[in-house]
This record gives structure tokens, sequence and C-alpha cells, in this order.
């Protein structure tokens, strides 16, 4: 997969550079559930049925990342995973078009005929309810009357589990109200943060359970504080623990961060500035105040119990 990054407007060299027959999956994409997929693979099948490359436009960052809205609350899928995500998708160019308040603000018209028309895009292929140029102005039957005839444009309809459509939105509140199984579920995978890991108080080794203290590297969506059966992937090596969210109320009081802490089950190594990628599997427990450490102790190693029950491994 080739990743051509975009500016508005477009310079003329780099249009002409890029320019030919293709298929265009066009939005922002974040999460890259089981609904954006629909309209990716959509967007590629046609392109393979006309013999053409298949691409995804998609804007970074995020728009509410950009314009400072307060509801933006991180990343379901950082821009690096996005991209490893969309390569295995059989997706053969990606376009990130840069976003800035210069891009919001402007108007369909415009985005069509620099952004799109120049690359000689044939068929845009959007969500059902796919919005795009100043204010949300535009939506498919605009796209589709700005072709000039030239592009065509293929909706694509909700994808629904049970009834419900599938969105970024219902997934950030299933993670943060502890609902990890809709999550994963509406995902078509496991949610997964990712980060190096840092020094944290090294209390854990103490008591008997060394944690990994994960310093995110991307602003992922935080989970609800508690504790996951989690999948470790390093070096290429699958590992399995289990994970607490939280501010460790045992210990401390008015913490506001949570922190990120891996209890990687029978490792023994130096993880420190590695970079780990944590995968979700199970939510065990909401995080709560023990009243005293042996307390605590006994809890987590029943939670590794549960984690190597639920991770189907007896390690």
């Amino acid at each position: 997969m080739r990743t051509v990054t975009l500016t508005y407007p477009v310079p003329p060299e780099t249009a002409a550079e890029w320019a030919q027959p293709q298929v265009v999956a066009l939005g922002q994409f974040d999460g890259l559930h089981r609904g954006h997929a629909s309209v990716i693979t959509s967007a590629v099948a046609l392109a393979r049925k006309e013999g053409v490359p298949a691409a995804v436009m998609t804007f970074h960052p995020h728009p509410k990342d950009v314009m400072g809205k307060g509801d933006y609350e991180g990343y379901l899928t950082p821009q690096p995973d996005k991209q490893e995500l969309l390569a295995g998708m059989g997706v053969d160019i990606l376009y990130i078009v840069e976003f800035n308040e210069q891009l919001s603000r402007v108007s369909p018209q415009n985005f069509v005929s620099v952004m799109l028309l120049p690359l000689q895009v044939v068929t845009a292929v959007v969500g059902f309810d796919f919005r795009f140029g100043y204010q949300g102005e535009g939506d498919a039957d605009m796209l589709r009357a700005l072709g000039q005839g030239v592009m065509n444009v293929e909706t694509v309809p909700p994808f629904l589990i049970d009834g419900v459509k599938v969105s970024s939105s219902g997934i950030r509140k299933s993670l943060q109200n502890g609902e990890l199984a809709t999550a994963n579920d509406w995902f078509g995978r496991c949610y997964h943060l990712r980060g190096t890991v840092g020094h944290g108080e090294k209390r854990g080794r103490t008591i008997g359970f060394p944690t990994a203290n994960l310093q995110l590297e991307e602003h992922f969506v935080v989970p609800a504080k508690g504790v996951y059966a989690v999948r470790v992937f390093f070096n290429n090596t699958l590992l399995f623990g289990v994970m607490n969210v939280g501010v460790k109320p045992t210990f401390h009081e008015g913490m506001i961060a949570p922190s990120f802490e891996v209890h990687v089950f029978d490792f023994e190594g130096d993880l420190y500035d590695k970079e780990l990628k944590v995968e979700l599997v199970a939510y065990i427990r909401p995080e709560r105040k023990f009243e005293s450490i042996q307390a605590l102790i006994a809890q987590i190693g029943d939670d590794a119990e549960t984690a190597k029950k639920l991770l189907g491994t007896n390690s």
C-alpha cells in the first residue's frame, strides 16, 4: 500500500503524479470498525471489478481535535494503526489529507474540484451518513451532483448488529462504560492500546506481581477504569497478562490521570523503553480500593487466574 500525504489545495504536480482512474473510499474512518470496513471493502471490491486501484482518503488529525470540540475524547484507531489495518484490507493507495482550519472552511464544491476530480476518481464510495465541506454542508447527493458526470458515487448502508447501527460514538461509550464485549464486537477485533514501557512506582514487584507501566504513544480513547484480561505483543511475540487501568486508589488519593499497568504472565526480562501493543480481550472488574495490601494481593491473584481462563492459557 502506498501512502500519500495531501494538503489543500493539492499542488498541480502532486495531482498529476497520482492522477489515474481509481475508486476511493472517502471518510474519517476513526476506529475502522465493522461499519467503516463495509465501506472500504465495498470500494476494494468495486475497484477490482473495474480493474483500477482501490484507494482510501481520510483526514488527520481528527477534525474534532483540530477544532477543539469539547466532546473529542481521543482516537479509537490512531493513524499508524489505521495504516496497518488498511494495508491488510487490500487498499492500494492511502491518501492522508492534512486537516487544518483552512480545510475546515472549504466548500463542498471546492473540495470536489480541487481534491477529487484532479485525481481522476471514477467512483467515490461513502457511508450513508457521509458529510463533507464547511459545516458539513455536503452529503452523498451533493457529492454525486458535483461529480459532473465523471465521478460516480456509491453509498453503503449502515452496518447493523442486532438492529443497532455500528458507530464510533457507540464504541466510545461502550469502552467508557466497561462494556468491552460490545465494543470489540462492533470493532470486529479487540480494542488495543500501544505505548512504551516507562519507569513506574515499581510497587508491583514488591507484592509479587511486577507490572509494565505503559505510557501511551497516541491520544487513545481511555477505557473504563478496572482490570482487563489482555494479549500483549512484544517483538513479534504473543504474551498474555492482566492490565489495570486506573488511579490505584489503595495507594493514592486525588489522582486524576489513569495509569496503565500490565502484568505479563511468566515473563522474565527487561521491558523498559520497549513498545508494547496490548489487546483488551475481556473486562474482569471495576477498579476499587482495598482495606489492606494483603487483600489487594489476594484479589490480583484471583484476577490473574480469571484472566488465564478467559484467555485460554494455563501459563
